[in-house]
């Protein structure tokens, strides 16, 4: 097992610098950031503030590197044995020194990551409040601010068959009783949002499942946090996280469009937005710019988890982004939408389980995060040029004439419209869409 001293966990001491694209490694500098330059004005906002990086607690100070066919291959030296809220302090104290050193404004944790289960939900709490208090402290020395807080109400058995969704009420009672204390929790820490991801919110098979009424649980519960939020003040988005699959083999929060039908019928959607992930996105059948253009065209844009699947295998791998085209496209969609917000780009991805060595947390988050920089310099070009927005804008031209108003205003029915069409002689010819000219342009920006 890993025994380096509390302190001194990786062997960079320094925090990463920014030295430019023509930085070279050496033996006492091994990393730098070449993109990554946080005061650089991107359309008129620092970098920083366009990207609002966060690290987050699970996958990289909880997760161990079990996989479905091995045990731990990550010894880290608060996993195993020992006293839980001891290690759950050590933890601490090498999470913040990670923030320090990669230089992320925002983190993100689930109440289970930071502060051990008690046996009872009060002795959880007390728990979880003693981490609060670290958090206030480190936060205040470091500047590191919370990005979003969550309560995981998927691991522990008792949410085997959901949370919100379960057939038992006192599962549902308990599941809220952990989400007001996460809820206020992040609004003492001054947190951004307040993340929901219903990972056992779902079903198996429906000879044992009653659709109709775990959606309607679903949706009180959903209200509950929502009148909860207003009723202390919290001035945070709530935020769905979509995800058609895995855990259960269906779940209800499938993607944007599923959801966003999921809060209308729910008189929800002007309350709750929603926290998009690439792999996610790629499960649902769908690439990331979609997720993020459809949540922005209805209104629901809120927040990214960035990370990336591998296109060979069919679940959720939760890599670091490394692919400067995709994400040069998803920010792009990102400043089309009108930024991040009080959102951010969260790295909720994991080291593979061959990254045994502390420092490969160090140059995951840094590599990442320089690759989304550069990426964000490539978008920003993409917006400055304007070719691709004027092409779009000369395709749709024809819904700005004096028959396009009046069909979308409501002006004309069908017999208007086809009386229009045989008294002018229409006849419509197609146009191109030039789609390979504009593949070509965008690998031009690139």
């Amino acid at each position: 097992m890993d025994t380096a001293p509390r302190g001194a966990y990786f062997s960079f001491r320094e925090p990463l610098a920014f030295r430019g694209e023509g930085f070279v490694p050496t033996a006492e500098e091994p990393f730098a950031y070449r993109f990554y330059d946080k005061n650089r004005l991107v359309l008129g906002r620092r970098m920083e503030d366009q990207l609002r990086f966060a690290a987050c607690y699970w996958h990289s100070f909880v997760g161990d590197g079990t996989d479905p066919f091995g045990d731990a291959s990550f010894l880290r030296p608060w996993h195993g044995a020992g006293d839980p809220m001891a290690q759950a302090l050590h933890k601490a104290d090498v999470a913040f020194d990670l923030f320090r050193l990669i230089g992320t404004p925002f983190f993100t944790f689930h109440d289970r990551d930071v502060a051990p289960e008690g046996a009872t939900l009060r002795e959880s709490n007390e728990r979880l409040r003693r981490i609060e208090a670290v958090f206030e402290r480190k936060m205040d020395q470091t500047g590191v601010k919370l990005l979003w807080g969550t309560a995981n109400l998927f691991s522990n058995r008792r949410y085997m068959a959901g949370a919100a969704t379960n057939p038992d009420p006192d599962v549902f009672a308990y599941a809220a009783a952990q989400v007001k204390n996460v809820l206020e929790m992040t609004h003492r820490l001054g947190g951004h949002n307040y993340v929901l991801w219903g990972g056992r919110e779902g079903y198996e098979t429906l000879l044992n499942t009653d659709l109709k009424r775990e959606l309607a649980q679903l949706g009180r519960f959903l209200n509950l946090v929502v009148e909860h939020k207003h009723k202390i003040g919290f001035k945070g988005q709530i935020l769905i996280e979509p995800k058609p699959a895995e855990p259960t083999k269906h779940q209800y929060d499938h993607d944007v469009a599923t959801v966003y039908g999921f809060l209308k019928a729910n008189g929800l959607e002007t309350e709750v937005k929603l926290n998009l992930e690439q792999n996610h996105a790629l499960l649902a059948g769908h690439n990331f710019e979609h997720e993020i253009a459809l949540a922005s065209a209805l209104g629901i844009f809120g927040s990214i988890d960035m990370n990336r699947g591998d296109e060979m295998l069919g679940w959720d791998t939760d890599q670091f982004p490394n692919n400067l085209p995709q994400v040069a496209l998803t920010l792009y969609e990102v400043l089309k939408a009108g930024g991040i917000g009080q959102g951010g780009l969260n790295f909720d991805a994991k080291l593979r389980r061959q990254s045994i060595d502390p420092d490969d947390l160090v140059w995951a988050h840094a590599s990442a995060m320089d690759l989304c920089a550069r990426a964000l310099l490539v978008a920003e070009k993409m917006v400055q040029d304007g070719a691709l927005q004027r092409h779009v804008q000369t395709r749709y031209q024809g819904w700005d004439s004096p028959r396009g108003r009046a069909i979308l205003q409501g002006e004309c029915s069908l017999e208007t419209l086809a009386r229009d069409v045989e008294a002018e002689g229409l006849e419509p010819q197609p146009r191109s869409s030039q789609q390979e000219r504009l593949e070509h342009l965008v690998n031009g920006y690139i």
